[in-house]
């Protein structure tokens, strides 16, 4: 671990320097402050070690430039400093937040030629799941969705998120389940959903009403290595409801088995055989990229069987 003076950690990288907590900061005019001008990523960290940091990269790129925005560095430069990010901080089981703004310009709209972009990079513990959803599910509520209409761009622009959040975290519910009218159920506020009907796993298809998560891309290989049929379309509250089964997507779920939504149980109530299969096969992949199978086992343990 890298101890600067005074013996504090320094695990924040803020444009092109390693600086301990209370040097980590941007100035106010940082247009990701001021105007939500930037994009971000999410990486879980196993036994030490970025997993699908390739795959999260590319997804970086893609949002980059749907808002026109340069990237600071190479990828092979971000890549070496995801992986540090955690070695600095001392963690083994992980999440690495890394964000890219326009940078620091005169508060104005358009994209001011001085400005170049803004790199923050850092590590922290990976957030507390209760292991007892894996085995119990969890609840959700539909709310409806409020958010802009380019979901699938990775946006540091979240209020309408965390108002749903807030909302179903009121209502006790681990997760907001977003309906958009004149479309269907999108996603969560901060995952993709899928259901089972009749042994077909159906989630959004990607464009511009969902983020195209890293995780849910995973489990779709994964249901279609193993036969499951897979369709990507909208599907209704009333077919959610219906559903044999349901669970969530997230980097820092995996995945998430969905029992009760608005109150109402979904399927027999219980973790479903579909849902189970699909996340053991998902920490299938997570051992074999090389983080190591006692991680694995030891954080947010599936259901057997």
């Amino acid at each position: 671990m890298n101890v600067a003076q005074g013996g504090v950690p320094a695990y924040f990288f803020v444009n092109g320097r390693w600086l301990p907590p209370e040097q980590a900061v941007v100035p106010v005019e940082d247009r990701g402050y001021q105007l939500g001008d930037g994009v971000y990523e999410v990486i879980r960290v196993y036994g030490g070690r970025p997993f699908a940091l390739d795959r999260h990269l590319e997804r970086l790129v893609r949002s980059a430039e749907a808002i026109q925005l340069r990237l600071p560095l190479e990828l092979v430069e971000l890549a070496a400093i995801v992986e540090e990010a955690p070695r600095r901080r001392g963690l083994v089981e992980a999440q690495v937040y890394l964000q890219v703004t326009r940078g620091v310009a005169a508060r104005v709209h358009h994209f001011p030629a001085e400005a170049a972009p803004s790199l923050v990079v850092y590590a922290s513990p990976v957030r507390a799941v209760d292991p007892r959803l894996y085995e119990e599910g969890a609840a959700a509520v539909v709310l409806p969705d409020q958010r802009w209409l380019r979901c699938d761009i990775k946006s540091i622009n979240l209020l309408p998120n965390a108002l749903a959040k807030e909302e179903a975290r009121r209502q006790g519910a681990l997760e907001a389940v977003l309906e958009r009218a004149g479309v269907g159920v999108t996603e969560g506020a901060s995952s993709n959903l899928f259901i089972v009907q009749e042994g077909t796993l159906v989630t959004a298809p990607p464009g511009p009403y969902i983020l195209r998560g890293v995780t849910r891309d995973l489990v779709i290989e994964q249901a279609r290595a193993a036969g499951v049929p897979v369709e990507e379309r909208f599907f209704s509250r009333a077919e959610l409801l219906a559903a044999d089964e349901a669970f969530l997507t997230s980097t820092t779920m995996e995945v998430m088995p969905l029992v009760r939504v608005d109150g109402q149980t979904i399927g027999r109530g219980t973790p479903g055989a579909v849902t189970q299969r699909l996340h053991r096969a998902l920490r299938d992949v997570i051992v074999s990229a090389g983080a190591g199978s006692a991680a694995v086992r030891s954080t947010q343990t599936g259901p057997a069987g």
